[in-house]
């Protein structure tokens, strides 16, 4: 479902690592949650549609 580019991970990435320095904890916290962000851009969701469309996925996969 992932239609995000590495090089816009790594943007993110770098971007995050420059708005919280000295916390490794919350940079990976806010660049997963950009990144779903993004991604729920790009599939035209906002995210919490988004989050909810990947709970469902993930429900019908374990039934």
């Amino acid at each position: 479902m992932s239609k995000i580019k590495e090089k816009e991970i790594e943007k993110i990435r770098r971007r995050v690592e420059e708005e919280f320095p000295s916390d490794s904890c919350l940079q990976q916290v806010h660049i997963a949650r950009k990144i779903l962000a993004r991604e729920a851009e790009l599939e035209g969701l906002s995210f919490l549609e988004y989050i909810k469309l990947l709970g469902k996925q993930v429900k019908s996969v374990q039934v």
